[in-house]
């Protein structure tokens, strides 16, 4: 086997590549001869068949697998001995199209080599940590707008009309072309107006009913409602008012608290004071971040692979493109055109990508199977009752597997990088917190 260079500019590499034609022969019999023991042809004992009646059986199948293998292995040898790490998968193809059996194995490769990453001098990175602490406003904020998700109703004096917002309990009987439907009924049903829980245009019917009246509501399945024979059809819906209740806020007491896990008002208010100072810490991190990675993207310097800036470039373009058009579900659009903001924006994700793969391997960064299982299961968490089809489907699913441990690992990474560099302490509001953050999505 030869190995010869062919191209070595940048990181790009080309080299040809000649398995002779005995290296392949003496491959194909070392196939043969083990395989041997296990084969039966019809007038032969098992394991007892020649080896040239094998070969002439079998020994165009065996060249294929031989040829691949050995392709395989020159090129694990060749990335051994140089050190190299291709940026993508090689570019590999047969030179010579009409081999036949006997002749030498003509093949070239190519690819890009990722860069030698330069050493960094992490101690003298400074950086700013934003503290926030939950102030007795922000405590006070978060309590009221908890008290409104656990709004109490109250009825309404007799005679008075049901309002937006309110709640009204109601017996209904649905019918479509006179004729009753399954689901179409219930009774003290507690409905509340605006909430937009049954079917458009029903709850707005219903604003001035009193308690006692009996309306006939007339609506529209919609065109994609999930049971198909409803689908697009009118029905009348006969409404019993039973009850019209307006809405009150919870008190601010104990018994709320005690509503959301807590033994009295200070447990809770307690509890939301570190739910707060927990939001403010994670938003802190993201901006210290950003401040870590621009730090790093100014300290180092070194050639990208071009492919691995185009590929970033070229999903940083169709992601932007979804946003832009939200509309457009799927990927039959027209082909996106990449610009030099997106090539910029690649170049810099790649040149931390390599850098911090670099830092994390050097500092034996390594994700653990807990941390893999608690990203799973918390993924698993968008697809109520399939969490353990999920869960099987990511086992099977290297992709998805990298796409879930990627990130964590950065962000171990980033820790590391922090451990290392000056980070000084600045106690700020919460509204200044919001300004740094809203910064990050304007860069």
């Amino acid at each position: 086997m030869q190995v010869t260079e062919t191209l070595n500019e940048g990181l790009k590499r080309g080299y040809a590549i000649t398995i002779t034609g005995a290296e392949l022969d003496a491959k194909v019999n070392d196939k043969l001869v083990e395989a041997q023991p296990e084969v039966e042809l019809k007038g032969f004992r098992k394991g007892k068949v020649p080896l040239a009646l094998l070969k002439k059986n079998f020994g165009e199948r065996m060249m294929g697998e031989a040829m691949q293998e050995a392709v395989d292995g020159a090129m694990n040898s060749h990335f051994e001995e140089t050190g190299d790490r291709p940026a993508m998968q090689p570019d590999v193809k047969m030179t010579n199209e009409d081999w036949k059996p006997g002749d030498d194995v003509n093949v070239e490769m190519s690819y890009e080599a990722l860069p030698a990453i330069p050493e960094v001098d992490l101690s003298g990175v400074e950086l700013e940590k934003l503290v926030v602490k939950a102030e007795a406003d922000a405590v006070e904020e978060a309590l009221a707008n908890l008290a409104e998700t656990a709004t109490d109703y109250a009825a309404r004096d007799e005679g008075v009309a049901a309002e937006d917002k309110d709640q009204v309990v109601i017996d209904f009987l649905g019918k479509v072309d006179d004729v009753a439907f399954d689901g179409g009924a219930g009774d003290d049903y507690p409905l509340v107006l605006g909430s937009n829980s049954f079917i458009p245009g029903f709850e707005e019917q219903l604003v001035g009913t009193k308690a006692g009246d009996v309306k006939d509501v007339t609506v529209s399945f919609p065109d994609d409602y999930q049971a198909e024979h409803l689908a697009g059809k009118e029905a009348v819906f006969t409404c019993t008012v039973k009850e019209v209740k307006a809405p009150a806020a919870a008190e601010i007491n104990d018994e709320l608290a005690k509503k959301f896990g807590a033994e009295d008002l200070d447990g809770l208010k307690g509890q939301i004071a570190e739910r707060l100072e927990a939001e403010y810490a994670g938003a802190s991190r993201a901006v210290m971040k950003r401040g870590l990675l621009d730090k790093l993207d100014d300290l180092v310097s070194f050639d990208l692979p071009p492919s691995l800036v185009d590929a970033e470039a070229k999903q940083i373009a169709h992601q932007l493109w979804h946003e832009e058009n939200p509309e457009v579900e799927g990927h039959d659009h027209p082909e996106i055109e990449t610009t030099d903001e997106h090539n910029k924006l690649a170049e810099r994700r790649v040149r931390l990508g390599l850098l911090l793969a670099e830092l994390g391997q050097k500092a034996e960064v390594e994700v653990t199977d807990q941390e893999m299982t608690q990203a799973i299961m918390q993924q698993a968490r968008q697809y109520p009752g399939q969490e353990r089809q999920f869960f099987e489907f990511i086992q099977q699913n290297q992709q998805m597997q990298q796409q879930l441990r990627a990130p964590i690992f950065e962000d171990k990474v980033i820790d590391h990088i922090a451990a290392q560099a000056k980070v000084e302490e600045k106690e700020v509001s919460k509204d200044d917190l919001q300004k740094a953050v809203e910064a990050l999505d304007d860069e």
